[in-house]
């Protein structure tokens, strides 16, 4: 009896030390900013550490993909007679929505960081915050406020497992042009779609709507496709986003050859209690038509009625 609880307690510590080894080694990453990418050399002991400048007018710019935590990490610059303590405000904004600030008062000159070029000055104390993301692609846009205090940031990512839950296509209002993709031997179905022939849909909330688009390509077009998408409800842009995507690899079209269908890249709408209607359409006038699929939670399709 003794040795069969000495036993299930061998068997309890080393399953807490696994789920505590789960829980450490998520992959947390660096990510650079894909617009406005002013580095700044900051020597950290005997490490070196890339910060990229804030700006009041130029977003420093993450595209990434959720779920998960996005670490910012920021340091102000001291710079010649300045004095004691400064204080400075990041703002930023996530997919187009509504403006956060976070603010940071009292910093001190940092006594272990300093810069690769001395005639920079001084770093101040590291600050930092997280953005809690959904699951799909976001677009996170940051400025600082006031320019009299330089400011530089470094941004890591952690994901999280997403939510497990069942999920059913949702068909857009009509007209739309349905085209048929095969992915590993099972037909999908995705609507055509452009700036002048928006997608449009009607949904009940509360809820979430996933948001599948591909790009078009043609046979010569070659590397990373960049493009950017809006969302309307009643005339105003609730969500934008910037999305990148590759020739797929293993989806084509069902009947047509002249195309090469782009890797899924996804967005989630959360949907409000009530009835909404969203227009979604591409904001990149060089970019001809996409594809776009919508799904929803099963448990939620009783509300689209």
């Amino acid at each position: 009896m003794q040795k069969k609880n000495i036993y299930l307690t061998l068997l309890v510590l080393l399953v807490s030390w696994a789920g505590l080894f789960a829980q450490s080694n998520k992959k947390t990453r660096f990510v650079k900013p894909v617009i406005f990418q002013k580095r700044v050399t900051t020597l950290v002991g005997e490490k070196t550490r890339y910060y990229y400048s804030l700006n009041t007018d130029k977003p420093s710019t993450i595209n990434i993909q959720g779920p998960g935590k996005i670490r910012v990490i920021s340091r102000g610059r001291f710079i010649p007679k300045q004095g004691n303590n400064i204080s400075y405000q990041i703002n930023y904004i996530v997919d187009g929505a509504e403006l956060i600030s976070k603010m940071f008062s009292n910093i001190s000159r940092s006594k272990t960081a300093t810069y690769k070029n001395g005639s920079l000055g001084v770093p101040g104390q590291l600050k930092d915050f997280e953005i809690e993301i959904g699951r799909g692609y976001h677009t996170i846009e940051l400025f600082i406020k006031d320019k009299s205090i330089p400011v530089a940031a470094r941004y890591s990512f952690t994901p999280s497992r997403k939510k497990k839950q069942e999920w059913i296509a949702f068909s857009p209002i009509q007209p739309t042009e349905p085209v048929d993709l095969i992915t590993r031997e099972t037909t999908v179905n995705y609507y055509r779609f452009s700036i002048d022939e928006p997608l449009k849909v009607v949904v009940n909330g509360p809820t979430e709507l996933r948001v599948l688009t591909r790009v078009e390509n043609h046979y010569q077009m070659k590397g990373r496709i960049h493009y950017r998408m809006e969302v309307m409800e009643e005339g105003k842009v609730i969500n934008t986003y910037q999305l990148s995507s590759r020739r797929s690899d293993i989806t084509m079209y069902k009947s047509q050859t002249e195309l090469i269908p782009g890797k899924a890249c996804e967005f989630v709408i959360a949907v409000p209690k009530g009835r909404h209607t969203y227009i979604i359409s591409p904001l990149d006038k060089d970019k001809s038509t996409l594809l776009g699929r919508f799904l929803l939670p099963k448990k939620d399709v009783k509300l689209k009625k």
